[in-house]
């Protein structure tokens, strides 16, 4: 459904898989985990991206792992590794077309980790950033996009949301936001929603308190 036009007074940005390309180091983390535990890989990343990585170890761990230092390790292994990981094309062009009050990143990654990967691949920091440790309940519960919304003095049924996963799709749309998958995702939670590859050709056009979102 390319060309589409979409009102929005503020817009919300997942981050990994929607404005970096992360999948690389994503995978060697949860191998790195699985292996230390005699765990499947492959079981953990079918339904680890996009969630917020405490979920993902309290679910796999087996019992007596110490879930929050688990998830700890994991999470310090993946700010010292910033190899592999790049911008998804056009995130920094469009984010620094924006007005920093209009916009947010919503990520089911920890804030230390978000400001690391945004800052190593050149995109704009956000003036206002839901990470996993602003809600007690992640993606995909709305909490995340309703938070941010809110941050920005908005509802999120006035938001558009730009997420490329099943988890942050459903968080999204749950809270009331227009919402476009990145990427090419296609299962159930993108169904009937507009899609684009990349956020390449993506314009905002501001008129007052209004935002009008072109798709290419």
């Amino acid at each position: 459904m390319g060309g589409s036009v979409l009102a929005a007074s503020v817009l919300l940005f997942d981050m990994d898989g929607t404005l970096v390309d992360s999948t690389a180091s994503v995978e060697r983390a949860w191998t790195r985990f699985a292996g230390r535990h005699g765990l499947e890989a492959s079981a953990i990343l079918a339904v680890a991206h996009g969630r917020p990585t405490i979920e993902v170890v309290a679910e796999f761990a087996p019992h007596g792992v110490d879930v929050v230092a688990e998830t700890d390790r994991i999470e310090a292994e993946e700010i010292d590794r910033t190899d592999g990981i790049s911008e998804i094309p056009g995130a920094a062009a469009l984010l620094g077309s924006l007005d920093p009050a209009r916009w947010a990143v919503v990520t089911s990654a920890t804030r230390a980790l978000t400001l690391r990967r945004l800052a190593a691949v050149g995109i704009p920091l956000p003036k206002i950033l839901i990470a996993a440790d602003d809600v007690t309940k992640g993606k995909p519960h709305p909490q995340p996009y309703m938070l941010a919304a809110r941050a920005l003095g908005a509802d999120a049924t006035d938001a558009v949301a730009f997420e490329d996963a099943p988890a942050g799709l459903t968080s999204a749309s749950s809270a009331g936001a227009a919402t476009v998958v990145v990427g090419a995702y296609d299962g159930e939670a993108a169904q009937g929603l507009p899609r684009i590859p990349d956020l390449t050709g993506v314009t905002v056009a501001q008129e007052g308190p209004s935002l009008e979102v072109r798709l290419p």
